[in-house]
């Protein structure tokens, strides 16, 4: 068995992991900022379509609330 190949493998996956994590946090912060901060009555929809969140997801981010929306 070749153990540095696994771990290189583990250390790829760890770093995917810890990059998706951002950018969901970042898509998270701005879709947040784009509800708050606009006036367009088809905002939510448009986030909706935009991330594949559920109306609920986008409830529960505007809340605040605990958990990822997806």
């Amino acid at each position: 068995m070749d153990t540095a190949k696994l771990e290189l493998a583990a250390q790829r996956y760890q770093e995917a992991e810890a990059a998706l994590d951002a950018a969901r946090a970042d898509l998270e912060v701005e879709a947040v900022a784009f509800l708050r901060e606009t006036e367009e009555p088809d905002a939510p929809a448009a986030v909706a379509r935009i991330t594949g969140w559920t109306p609920e997801d986008l409830r529960r981010l505007a809340e605040g609330g605990e958990g990822q929306p997806v």
